[in-house]
């Protein structure tokens, strides 16, 4: 067996200081440095007084305020967050609503604040304190996007019928599933874009470069065709010419809002029109079974980036839309990490991740004691962020998953060279269930295995010609060595489990 040297204490890291100085955001985005940490202002500080989980304000609890939220600014701070994305903070519908909040991105206005987030205890407006939020942000160097709902609440389609696309029967139409909300109207008779649709869009910009965002994330950009996104990516930077768009699409999506829309916008139109980034192809990671599947997913992206060589894509492997990597257990929960720390795409983490949230609800299907929509149950998707509801605080179900969480992201922030600029590539194995890829250059080579087996422990042999030098052999995230004989190394998972390992070639410690 050939002799090597383990470091088995390379990294674990302690964070002890802010992230780095605060940059351009479409940079941040483009080397693929964004850590990006999602929360909901409403639920972020909220105060649940008798721990039942749900914010009952006639029982003496307080929805989350930007008050409350810049308190906790330092804390995510000092895990190196660079980039916040707050989850939207217009006022929501409360007719047809699903919960007791109404959905966040049932949107009942452009350029308003939710009058909820306003601290109550002060004589500010909402408008000054999210400014205060953002400004504190600022000030510990991370950057903060907002998100625009696609569509207008059902309260808005009454108010305002002319604005929304309308059936046969004069009736706005409802997009899929989403039956709180209603589609605008983007075209005109003789597919002219529809000016006050544009109008509205350019008033959300206009609030948001006020209050001092630093970009927007689009709800399902897709289904808006690439020219009224160039029209507005172009007023935004008519205005600020650094404002970041990032487009939820992704390459393998069909329409996810099919029912009155007759376009649906490709992520290469996408990023033609202005967007900086989109999702990767990982919202149904959970499905991937084998290793062609998997590594179908990174050529698909990779092809479309050699393409947009100053775009990029963002890790989705859990947002507010899928249900919580903890529900599949600790080792797919790890996965999902290093994923995001090893590939090359923009971190991302939905607030609850790094604390084990499972995100299930004792009050899921209840009936409410107080409801402020006209529906009268608890509406949550069970396992996933609850945005219908005034809800309590994430609950730290599993806090001792923080300190590898905390590792995962210092790790990617002392290796971000090796991974933005060495050279990617699979590794040869003989197993469908295993998944293994490595980053090098000149001094190191990152080495990934997977398992997408759930149920069986796996076993193979992965090739990389670099193990037939004598090297200096990291583990990073594994729970045995594996055996090396020549260049292969002899890897055996446990169910969903990865392994993550770092190799020196220079004859040196890695630094």
């Amino acid at each position: 067996m050939k002799r090597i040297i383990v470091l088995l204490g390379l990294v674990l890291f302690l964070t002890s200081s802010y992230a780095s100085a605060r940059q351009n955001l479409r940079e941040v985005f483009k080397n693929n440095e964004a850590i990006i940490y999602t929360l909901n202002i409403r639920n972020f500080a909220s105060v649940d007084k008798d721990y039942n989980g749900i914010i009952e304000v006639e029982n003496g609890d307080k929805i989350g305020t930007f008050v409350g939220a810049k308190e906790k600014l330092k804390d995510l701070a000092m895990q190196n967050i660079n980039t916040i994305y707050l989850l939207p903070i217009t006022p929501a519908g409360k007719l047809k609503a699903l919960g007791t909040a109404g959905s966040l991105y049932a949107m009942d206005e452009f350029d308003k604040i939710s009058p909820e987030l306003d601290e109550q205890n002060n004589d500010k407006t909402v408008y000054q304190e999210a400014r205060e939020f953002i400004e504190e942000a600022h000030r510990l160097n991370m950057n903060v996007i907002l998100d625009l709902p696609s569509c207008g609440s059902y309260d808005l389609a009454l108010r305002k019928p002319d604005w929304f696309i309308l059936n046969n029967k004069k009736e706005p139409i409802i997009p899929a599933d989403w039956t709180d909300v209603r589609l605008f109207k983007i075209y005109n008779q003789d597919r002219s874009l529809n000016k006050t649709t544009l109008n509205n869009f350019k008033s959300f910009v206009d609030m948001t470069l006020e209050l001092g965002f630093d970009g927007i994330r689009a709800d399902v950009a897709a289904i808006k065709p690439p020219n009224f996104w160039r029209e507005i990516t172009k007023y935004a930077r008519n205005k600020n010419k650094n404002f970041f768009f990032l487009a939820e699409a992704n390459v393998e999506w069909d329409n996810p809002a099919p029912n009155g829309v007759s376009y649906y916008s490709s992520v290469p139109e996408l990023l033609s029109a202005g967007f900086d980034s989109y999702y990767a192809s990982w919202s149904d990671f959970k499905n991937v079974k084998t290793k062609a599947e998997f590594e179908n997913k990174i050529n698909k992206n990779l092809k479309i980036l050699k393409r947009y060589k100053d775009k990029s894509t963002i890790s989705a492997f859990a947002t507010h839309d899928q249900q919580a990597p903890i529900l599949r257990g600790k080792n797919y929960w790890n996965m999902v990490l290093w994923l995001n720390a090893t590939l090359k795409s923009n971190m991302y983490f939905l607030d609850g991740f790094s604390v084990g949230d499972d995100f299930t609800y004792d009050y899921e299907g209840k009936i409410a004691s107080r409801s402020y929509t006209d529906d009268e149950f608890y509406f949550v998707h069970s396992g996933m962020f609850d945005i219908f509801n005034y809800n309590a605080q994430v609950r730290a179900k599993y806090p001792y998953l923080k300190n590898n969480y905390l590792k995962a992201i210092n790790f990617r922030k002392t290796q971000q060279d090796l991974i933005q600029n060495g050279k990617f590539n699979f590794l040869k194995h003989n197993n469908n269930n295993i998944f293994a890829y490595s980053i090098t250059n000149k001094e190191k080579e990152l080495i990934v295995v997977g398992s997408l087996d759930e149920q069986n422990i796996q076993k193979t042999s992965v090739k990389s010609k670099y193990l037939q030098k004598e090297s200096l052999f990291s583990l990073i995230h594994t729970k045995k060595h594996p055996q090396l004989n020549q260049d292969m190394m002899e890897v055996e998972l446990e169910p969903l489990e990865i392994q993550v390992y770092l190799i020196s070639l220079a004859g040196f410690p890695i630094k």
